[in-house]
């Protein structure tokens, strides 16, 4: 049984992780912080969080960026490791992050879910099979209208998997209309659509001499990532001090 301290726990995804917890016997949620304790979570809630003296194994963090300095401060401070999934970090909070991991176990990833992380695992070994061959690759990825990065950090961390298992790196390619020219074998396109309430689809593409292979992973909810921040705390629980990332909980 892993006990969490949910960081964030009355936000979109606290309240989601908070009932995939209430589902699963391995786990429990046996604190929550947030600044709003405007609801019943079934678990004490501070607007504090150095005011938390619960007993915990782990912290999941998904809160706001500002959030973030003190949650980092409390994890050393009690020795807790922390599943960090909050977004729009800065330059420093990055730096104090990576310095906190040599005091306490930290797992961050640009995407929490399991399904994503498989995928990343995948695109290695087959780029170790057509990038040689001299396939062309592409990456196409949709989210909703509200999302406001592109192209998502999703499909650079797909692209950034596939350059690290190739030899003769590529170079990424967001806009092709600027330069009227064929395409270059050393290119990987990246290409954002923006639209309705996609919660999120990457696709990726080998393409070959009358041959195509694609890879695509679609997310139907935000519950996929909750269901990966579940798991990764469960990984974490009493690991050393250092930085993790979603890699290795899928081993």
């Amino acid at each position: 049984m892993v006990r969490i301290i949910m960081h964030g726990c009355n936000g979109k995804m606290g309240q989601v992780i908070t009932g995939i917890v209430a589902g699963d016997d391995n786990a429990e949620i046996v604190a929550g912080i947030d600044m709003v304790d405007n609801r019943d979570n079934g678990y004490p809630v501070f607007t504090n969080i150095f005011d938390c003296d619960v007993e915990a194994d782990v912290i999941i963090d998904f809160a706001a960026a500002a959030a973030v300095d003190n949650m980092i401060k409390y994890s050393v401070e009690r020795n807790i490791p922390v599943v960090l999934c909050t977004t729009g970090l800065s330059e420093q909070q990055l730096a104090d992050v990576k310095e906190a991991s040599t005091k306490v176990a930290i797992l961050k990833s640009a995407n929490m879910s399991l399904g994503i992380n498989t995928l990343i695992k995948l695109l290695k070994d087959a780029a170790n099979v057509f990038a040689p061959a001299g396939y062309d690759i592409e990456i196409v990825e949709k989210h909703h209208n509200q999302k406001v990065d592109a192209p998502s950090g999703t499909a650079l961390a797909l692209a950034d998997s596939i350059n690290e298992a190739c030899d003769n790196k590529y170079e990424y390619v967001y806009d092709r209309s600027s330069v009227r020219k064929k395409r270059e074998k050393q290119e990987l396109g990246i290409m954002a659509v923006r639209g309705g309430t996609i919660v999120g689809e990457h696709e990726v593409i080998f393409a070959g001499v009358d041959e195509v292979i694609e890879f695509k992973h679609t997310a139907y909810s935000k519950s996929v990532f909750a269901k990966g921040a579940v798991e990764a705390a469960k990984f974490l629980k009493g690991k050393a001090a250092g930085m993790y990332d979603m890699a290795d909980v899928i081993g």
